[in-house]
């Protein structure tokens, strides 16, 4: 207990000496100068993470590396979609089937790539246990992100082990910390209580960001909401196919591995927010549904028949993924293989994806280009 009371008066100490107060505003300038909103006195929120907060999918060349520069292209699209944010790696191909050197190496890419941007990036620092996680959690704070998301441990048996291995990380940084209730394929523990988010929301100032997606989502998600503060952000997954009703419950965003869907996504994000034409909101919403709904007829489903969208936009140079061994094993050495559609599977997607062109950013990107957003 003495050394939790130590942890949360030094953060404390911390958010107070970086930040000031304006009167005016009512906000919170941090010490990266971000704006902070100001709840309930001393419960801070990041306004820059909320909204869709999408998960990038890893392009590999075709002989199985990771592509750096189409990540990088990918990071640029988004962005480019008027994304709010973007997360790698947090997918089950990045977190569990990359090598240290090659998560680390594409953090540094992206934290590269964003500096010209304005999507908010987030790195993904989970780790198998504590020591692996803080190796990420370390690189990912001197590489200065707007945020970080973190699963439990799959060494993680209790909610003790959750407690203890995300108080180490809440030692590591002050940015704004996004906490993933379910773990990866390892992961055979208890899924984060409610309460226990909801007390580390209270001791960490940076903490009582969740990504809502274990046992009985809906249930969770209304106790979580009903906890703000301290709860500050409330995000939907599930490949975004309750995110409407999520939305409508008080949820305020998505994290998905859907990144090529960014403009729609951040369009139907938009319309919940005006509450302006609920009429677009749920045709919106209804056509990107449309889409995903493949994964029932084709190959994939995070991934999967994606990339071939990803080839259609000019951002992937292949549609190689890796793969999982037997029973969902990590194998030793990679295991990948290029998507093969057939002509009448291409044609099904491009007929659908044809459907979302009233909620897609028209034009298309110079992904060599940073900052393209209207205005810029």
């Amino acid at each position: 207990m003495p050394t939790k009371k130590r942890i949360t008066r030094r953060r404390l100490f911390n958010f107070a000496m970086g930040g000031a107060l304006s009167a005016v505003t009512g906000t919170i300038l941090d010490s990266r100068g971000h704006s902070t909103e100001l709840l309930a006195g001393t419960v801070n929120v990041d306004p820059k993470i909320q909204g869709p907060f999408l998960i990038l999918s890893t392009p590999f060349t075709a002989s199985g590396a990771v592509d750096f520069d189409a990540l990088a292209k990918q990071a640029r699209y988004v962005d480019w979609c008027g994304c709010p944010g973007m997360i790698w790696p947090q997918s089950g191909d990045s977190v569990d089937l990359l090598t240290r050197d090659e998560k680390l190496r594409g953090m540094e890419v992206l934290a590269e790539a964003s500096r010209s941007l304005r999507t908010a990036l987030c790195l993904g620092v989970q780790g198998k246990n504590t020591a692996e996680m803080l190796v990420f959690a370390k690189h990912a704070e001197k590489l200065s992100p707007a945020a970080m998301i973190s699963r439990p441990p799959d060494s993680g048996k209790t909610q003790d082990d959750m407690r203890q291995y995300w108080h180490e990380m809440a030692a590591v940084t002050n940015r704004p910390v996004i906490l993933q209730t379910t773990g990866g394929v390892a992961y055979k523990g208890p899924v984060p209580s409610t309460q226990l988010l909801i007390e580390l929301a209270k001791e960490f100032p940076n903490f009582g960001y969740v990504k809502e997606e274990a046992g009985a989502v809906i249930a969770r998600m209304r106790i979580l909401v009903e906890a703000k503060p301290p709860i500050r952000r409330v995000f939907g997954a599930r490949g975004g196919y309750g995110w409407l009703y999520e939305l409508r419950l008080g949820s305020e965003g998505l994290i998905t591995e859907r990144a090529i869907y960014a403009d729609v996504l951040t369009r139907i994000w938009q319309l919940h927010r005006s509450g302006s034409d609920p009429d677009a909101l749920r045709d919106a919403y209804s056509r990107f549904l449309l889409m995903i709904n493949l994964s029932k007829t084709h190959p994939g489903e995070l991934r999967g028949y994606q990339l071939y969208l990803w080839k259609k936009r000019g951002v992937f140079q292949t549609m190689v993924s890796r793969h999982y061994g037997p029973k969902r094993t990590i194998p030793p050495t990679p295991i990948f293989s290029e998507l093969k559609l057939t002509k009448e599977e291409i044609a099904e997607i491009d007929f659908r994806f044809e459907a979302l062109k009233p909620y897609q950013k028209p034009g298309t990107p110079d992904l060599t280009a940073p900052n393209q957003r209207d205005g810029s």
